[in-house]
This record gives C-alpha cells, structure tokens and sequence, in this order.
C-alpha cells in the first residue's frame, strides 16, 4: 500500500495539487463536539452546510460504507495575475487598463477563491485519483464542496497543513490560498502525520478582521463575519454594512494579512500556480440585469436560495459604500430601487440613498410616503443614524 500512496501523491501533483495527503477515514469525534458547541454557542447563525448534520460530516464513513482512507488534496490559487475573465465561472468582469478612462465607475470585490471556478479544477483533479484506486478494485467517493465532509479537519488529519487562527488550513511554504476537498475510500492507504503549528503567537488574523468575526484563535462567529452575511437570508445587518466595503462576494481580509501568505520566496515548481489577484464587478451592471442574466453570471457564488434579489441586496450596500452619489447613472438606479415592489429592496435603497449623502432622492420615491411596509418604515426611522460616505 505504500506504493500505492506514492502513486496517489505523484498523480495529486500532476494533477496540479498543491498537497496530498492521506488520513484514516474513522469518526472525527473532537470536531464533532467543537461543531456542536459552536452551534449551541450560535456562531452558526444560520449556517447550515457541515453544522447542519455534525455527526455525519465528521464521519467519513457515512459517505462510503466501508471507508478506511481519506486522500485530501489542496488545490493553491494564491499567485499569478488576475484571469482575464475572472469572475463567477470565469464570467465576471477583471478590472483591466481601460478601466482607468472611468475612474468613478463603481465595482465590487470578489473574493480570491470565487474569482474562477477552482472547485471544478480540484475535482477534475482528485478525479483522477480515484480513478488510481478504482482501476486497484478500491471504491472512492469523491467530495468537493460537500456538507458530507468537514475537509479543513480531514485536511489537518491527513498532514496537508495546520489550523490558522484565521480557521483555515495553512500549507506550510504556501499559506491558505488554497481550496480542499477529499477521495474518501476503502483501501486500507498509509497516512501521513499532522503538521505543526505555525502562527506562533502572531494574531494578526485576528486584529484584521472588520467585524471581529473572529472571536479567538479559529473560532468564527458567523453572525459577525463578512462573506457569511453575504450568502445569508434578509435584511442586511445595519451595523456591518459600511464596514462590507467594496466587498460584492467573500471576504480576505483574514488571508491577505497573514505573514505566512505574503511570503516572497518563489513558489515550488510543482505547485500549479492558477491563481488570480482581485476580481471585480460592475455594480450598475449587477443592479440593471435581468433576473436569469445574474444567475447566468453569477451562478456559481452560493446565493441565498438561488434568488436573484440578495445580489441586488449586496450590489446595493457597495454601491453606496464606493460610488459617487453626484452620479446620474447612480442616481437612477437608486431612484428605481427606491420605488422596487421588493420591500427588502426597497429599505437597502433607502440606506444606500443616506449613506451616498443623497436623502433628496427618499422624499422622491413613489410611495415612500406612503410607505406601508415594516421594513422600509423601520430603515427610515433610522437615516439619521447612517454616516454619510466621505470621497
């Protein structure tokens, strides 16, 4: 078997994995009980994916009868430029040289890991593991982005890398620029040993993080962090929408601080270097297309039950947080939402009128005088408490 584990890691790094590793495939009993007691302690918000069924993402035998290994692969995507079309599946747009002839066009940020489709990447390539165990007479599952899985803990089981107090796995030389997925399967494989810490005392995750969603070393608090309210359902929470930034999708502050990420030195030949810097999006873009052209674009982001109106919802807190309120473009798609038939739409609009210094624009919308909804009431009971952005 320890052939076959050679094998399996020289296949990884064909494939263009940053790492391989292998664990044993028994219940992870500890992080079942840290799943749960974050869950009783209401870090999960509403978070449902690997909390929603603790003891059956922390035991890869619920995945394939008879598991005994579990091969984790990490694909990296922390070097190279930008993709030339990076985005949701390779669809959003890159900011690019022409750009600059429109310095006040208003864009979003998307987060590193969103900005191609990396998921489809690291199946393809742990793919082709299994078919390594398979043509052996093994069975294997594969799971990418699977609620069947906790794969930041099969990840350390299987010595890929270690905890950050950012909660995300570090490979050592590389960082947390990666994304993890797992073959599990019931060939009886060596496995490999954990690797050590490597924060050390630095905290500088920690401090780094604009809501304080990281509220000790690996422990997120989900009510708090950035790129969960992005995904999550309703109104946007008042206090964390000037400090969502340009931020249109996930969230990197945690990542891009972190001494082990921002390491100069040369990345290993054998590392297959996919990575794109900071993809962007077209706010007003976002605001005007059509419900099937967002999901068309956008498809690939997880979106709150696959409904258009929370990027609508998240397109209009940027928008405020980044353009020029003076804009007649901007004002005219303020003016439209503000007179939306979607009552969360509408109270949004109502705060990124406030926030863009533009408060002329509320007493103009059809029917806010006459507003009938809770929710828009309640954010126009609250316009003096939203600090006007400053240029």
């Amino acid at each position: 078997m320890a052939a076959l584990g050679a094998e399996l890691r020289r296949r990884g790094e064909a494939a263009g994995l940053a790492a391989v590793g292998i664990a044993p495939a028994s219940p992870m009993e500890s992080v079942r009980q840290a799943l749960e007691d974050r869950k009783a302690a209401g870090y999960a918000a509403t978070m449902q994916f690997t909390y929603r069924n603790p003891a059956r993402s922390t035991d890869p035998g619920r995945a394939l009868l008879g598991a005994r290994s579990l091969v984790v692969g990490a694909l990296w995507y922390g070097d190279g430029e930008a993709a030339p079309n990076g985005g949701a599946g390779d669809k959003a747009h890159v900011g690019s040289d022409s750009d600059a002839l429109m310095p006040t066009r208003p864009r979003g940020t998307v987060a590193r890991y969103a900005s191609q489709d990396y998921y489809s990447r690291l199946r393809a390539a742990l793919g082709a593991l299994a078919d390594v165990l398979e043509q052996g007479g093994w069975a294997t599952r594969v799971l990418v982005d699977d609620n069947a899985l906790v794969d930041r803990a099969a990840a350390h089981r299987a010595g890929v890398g270690w905890f950050g107090k950012n909660a995300n796995i570090l490979l050592p030389g590389l960082g947390s620029w990666c994304v993890l997925g797992a073959v599990v399967t019931d060939a009886p494989l060596p496995t490999g040993r954990e690797v050590a810490d490597g924060c050390g005392a630095c905290r500088r995750c920690l401090r780094a993080c604009p809501t304080g969603a990281l509220v000790s070393p690996g422990v997120l608090d989900a009510r708090r962090c950035l790129a969960w309210l992005l995904q999550a359902e309703g109104t946007f929470p008042f206090e964390y929408r000037a400090p969502l930034g340009d931020r249109i999708y996930g969230c990197d502050d945690c990542q891009e601080t972190c001494p082990v990420n921002r390491q100069d030195g040369p990345v290993p030949a054998e590392v297959s270097q996919t990575g794109s810097r900071r993809a962007q999006v077209d706010l007003l873009e976002m605001l005007r297309a059509p419900d099937r052209a967002l999901l068309e674009q956008f498809g690939l982001w997880y979106i709150a039950r696959r409904d258009p109106r929370y990027l609508r919802r998240n397109a209009l807190i940027v928008l405020a947080n980044c353009a020029d309120g003076r804009s007649p473009e901007v004002e005219e798609v303020l003016e439209g939402y503000l007179s939306h038939p979607d009552e969360m739409l509408r109270a949004h609009a109502v705060w990124a009128a406030a926030r863009l210094g533009r408060r002329d624009l509320l007493s103009r919308g059809k029917g806010l005088e006459e507003e009938g909804s809770a929710v828009v009431l309640e954010e126009l009971r609250r316009v003096d408490e939203v600090e006007p952005r400053t240029r």
